[in-house]
């Protein structure tokens, strides 16, 4: 048997690998939304000319959020599918809190907290790599593999920072 992505593609159906693509994918989509949100509060409370490339890299991070949000759109639209509401707006009102914390505590917190999300993101990305190739959808591995290389680079930023 071979592993790929910490998923066993040998067992299950396309069918199968292609409804856990979807289930991350919808995970992943709310979770940008989070993130981008999250992202906002925290470049705007790197306040000062001391943290301007801070700020500068902390909303490049947050436009590549933006940018892998549509990206999965377009790849659930492609699978037949789209966004779970609910989930769209827990998600979206966790990342606005945790972007206002940015504005009361110090800095440490805030950048382990992204450093750690990003490495989740990229975990999910990896597996969702692997189900789609799995399922057939060999372009759109090839895409979230793009991604997995971009959160890796929002992790090791964040982490290097702490």
């Amino acid at each position: 048997m071979r592993e790929a992505g910490g998923i066993d593609e040998v067992s299950g159906t396309a069918i199968d690998h292609e409804r856990a693509l979807i289930t991350i994918l919808q995970a992943a989509h709310a979770g940008e939304l989070a993130a981008a949100y999250a992202y906002q509060g925290h470049w705007r409370s790197r306040i000062g000319h001391k943290r301007r490339t801070e700020r500068e890299e902390i909303q490049r991070i947050e436009a590549a959020e933006w940018h892998h949000r549509n990206q999965v759109a377009d790849l659930l639209a492609a699978l037949g599918s789209g966004p779970v509401r609910w989930r769209e707006a827990l998600m979206g009102t966790i990342g606005r809190f945790f972007g206002s914390l940015c504005f009361v505590g110090g800095s440490f917190l805030p950048m382990y907290a992204a450093g750690r999300l990003e490495a989740m993101n990229v975990g999910q990305y990896v597996d969702a790599a692997a189900h789609a190739r799995a399922s057939g959808h060999e372009g759109f591995g090839d895409q979230l593999d793009a991604m997995v290389d971009e959160e890796a680079r929002h992790e090791a930023w964040f982490s290097d920072q702490c």
